[in-house]
């Protein structure tokens, strides 16, 4: 088995990246702390050709060396949007028709392996703060919560391997 060279893996660029067909999400930061992880989402992000991804609150917006480190260049591929309010930016996205969903361990959350993404629909994936998680404010408005199947001894996943199941498990039911 020998490893493809990058000339090798027919990767889009940035201007056909923008135009191409995209996965119909949309991810919300909500007050995430990590510029890293602020980079590896956008890297996330760009893997999966999501919509575009919201920034809000204390969340840390491009261009900026740290967040680079991880983004490796995805923060020019992926559109993106800063508001100070994550409120704000659910309110906008619900009146465009978007489905809410925070990634969180709720009562009531739909384990991720029995959701069932419908096809006609627009989603805004929400994941939380790396200490508190989604904040309790944008839970009370969300329309479902996605909780991602744990069986070790931690209560949860670092935001971007969170991200990365989620999305991939979004594109593998709605594109494959």
């Amino acid at each position: 088995m020998q490893k493809l060279k990058l000339d090798e893996l027919n990767r889009v660029g940035v201007e056909e990246f923008k135009t191409q067909d995209k996965l119909p999400v949309v991810v919300i930061l909500d007050n995430v702390r990590s510029m890293h992880n602020v980079g590896s989402a956008f890297r996330t992000g760009d893997g999966f050709a999501i919509e575009k991804m919201i920034l809000c609150g204390i969340t840390a917006t491009p261009p900026h060396r740290e967040i680079e480190k991880t983004a490796l260049g995805a923060t020019q591929s992926v559109d993106w949007l800063h508001y100070d309010d994550t409120m704000d930016a659910i309110n906008e996205l619900k009146a465009n028709g978007y489905e809410i969903i925070a990634i969180e361990q709720a009562a009531g959350s739909i384990m991720l392996n029995t959701f069932k993404p419908d096809t006609t629909k627009k989603y805004a994936l929400i994941f939380g703060n790396e200490v508190n998680g989604v904040s309790d404010e944008v839970m009370a408005v969300i329309d479902k919560c996605i909780e991602i199947p744990q069986f070790g001894t931690k209560h949860s996943f670092n935001i971007v391997i969170s991200a990365g199941i989620v999305l991939w498990d979004f594109y593998a039911k709605l594109r494959l």
